[in-house]
């Protein structure tokens, strides 16, 4: 017999994935579909486009957005090591040594390939 608390977290597994398979499909069954000219416009809007997409956008714009991502995340993460300090105690502080080392090796490296110069 399994143990109790494994049943419930595989009911709420079974309901999670109910409910999501449910919102994903039930609007497309239940809707009417009436694609109109301005709905089928990239742009939707209300406003024309005045001009056309001339080119891509160059991929230094989604590095330097993948970059600020990740590194506002793991900066993010230094708040609640903040507060539990001092109940994590030195063992928790090495580990956030580790933690920022890393960090400021993948900073150097980007800063090196040039990953923050916009150019």
């Amino acid at each position: 017999m399994p143990d109790p608390a494994w049943t419930y977290v595989l009911i709420f597994f079974v309901v999670a994935l109910v409910v999501a398979s449910l919102i994903a499909i039930v609007p497309g069954i239940f809707t009417k579909k009436r694609p109109t000219p301005e709905k089928l416009e990239p742009y939707e809007c209300g406003v024309p486009p005045t001009s056309a997409m001339l080119g891509r956008f160059p991929v230094r714009f989604y590095l330097v957005a993948m970059l600020f991502v990740v590194f506002d995340v793991e900066a993010a993460s230094f708040y609640p090591w903040a507060v539990r300090l001092r109940d994590l105690g030195g063992f928790g502080l090495l580990e956030m040594v580790a933690f920022i080392v890393v960090l400021g090796i993948g900073y150097a490296y980007v800063w090196k390939k040039g990953g923050f110069s916009w150019r």
